[in-house]
């Protein structure tokens, strides 16, 4: 798994490129505690629950439908998180879901069970190109933890900060093409 330092990067990355005015500071907070709520499911390994069960490590918890229900959560907080129903659904829904999909590009583990409960079955992308964090502290404090960060910040956070970037110009580039008229 990337580290929980880097599962905020999309929704961090979403929440620039589309600015205040459409991503609340609660709903950024939402987006981000939807990104790395999926690994509570280490708890699993206290409960005896082995990493290859579906309620283990890279299981339930990092499926599609957990995500989704993630979403309908934040969404039916839509007016404290100062957003729409239809905003915080799907700000949330991409950042929850985006946990599982950049596990699925680490180079190690057992894959993610992105369509759990109809299959325990886990999957990788075609390609993994992030190095896989290791679980625990001691073992993150050492020059597999540096390599960690290193491919971390190459494969994550360099094209999340292009996007932001890019959605930003974009934003900015629209706002100079809306006449004074349009703006209201």
């Amino acid at each position: 798994m990337p580290t929980i330092i880097s599962h905020p990067a999309v929704p961090l990355a979403l929440g620039v490129g589309l600015g205040r005015h459409a991503v609340s500071q609660r709903l950024m907070l939402a987006g981000i505690a939807a990104s790395v709520v999926p690994d509570l499911d280490v708890l699993a390994f206290r409960l005896g629950i082995a990493y290859g069960d579906d309620f283990g490590h890279r299981g339930f918890s990092h499926s599609l439908l957990f995500s989704v229900f993630v979403a309908l959560v934040a969404a039916c907080t839509f007016r404290p998180l100062r957003t729409t129903f239809s905003r915080a659904f799907w700000f949330v829904l991409i950042a929850a879901a985006s946990h599982g999909v950049l596990d699925s590009l680490t180079n190690g583990g057992l894959g993610v069970a992105f369509f759990w409960p109809w299959t325990g079955e886990r999957y990788f992308a075609p390609v993994q190109m992030i190095e896989v964090s290791p679980l625990g502290l001691r073992p993150f404090l050492s020059a597999r933890g540096a390599r960690v960060l290193l491919s971390e910040l190459v494969w994550v956070w360099a094209p999340c900060a292009v996007l932001a970037a890019l959605m930003l110009t974009a934003r900015k580039a629209r706002a100079l093409t809306i006449s004074p008229k349009e703006r209201g």
